[in-house]
């Protein structure tokens, strides 16, 4: 198996859309058996689900990820969790034990907020986004 995270300097990054690099970890029995960085060469937003594809991610643990780049990881055949935050070893270390804290709604969080408007500018506050997730309705962009 093989783990990508979303990484800047030993962290998770929180803008997936924006990731510079990745940080992929080799899995055998359980266990992390090798680790390297990986530049996504400039790419960004949904062409990133072709770099995990390219490095044969089966599993991505990042920040806030808009629907865009959430269905291009879903097509890719990557299993996501997202609204992952701090180390990214340690992160790997809590997936591989079956206790990473992660939000399967994660919302799209790197853009700017007003209140009662939990995504900006398409007015989430008017069709009551406390309902579903940014992630289901195209905040991604």
């Amino acid at each position: 198996m093989r783990i990508a995270v979303a990484y800047d300097n030993g962290e998770i990054f929180q803008h997936f859309g924006r990731t510079e690099q990745f940080k992929v970890y080799d899995i055998e029995d359980g266990k992390v058996t090798s680790s390297k960085i990986v530049g996504t060469d400039g790419q960004g937003h949904g062409a990133l689900a072709g770099v995990l594809g390219t490095i044969g991610a089966d599993v991505l643990i990042c920040g806030g990820i808009g629907a865009g780049a959430q269905n291009a990881v879903s097509m890719a055949g990557v299993k996501l969790y997202g609204g992952v935050t701090g180390s990214a070893d340690e992160a790997v270390s809590a997936y591989l034990s079956g206790s990473l804290d992660f939000d399967p709604n994660v919302m799209c969080d790197h853009h700017h907020h007003d209140e009662g408007n939990s995504c900006g500018s398409h007015g989430c506050g008017s069709h009551g986004c406390g309902e579903h997730t940014c992630g289901s309705h195209g905040c991604g962009h």
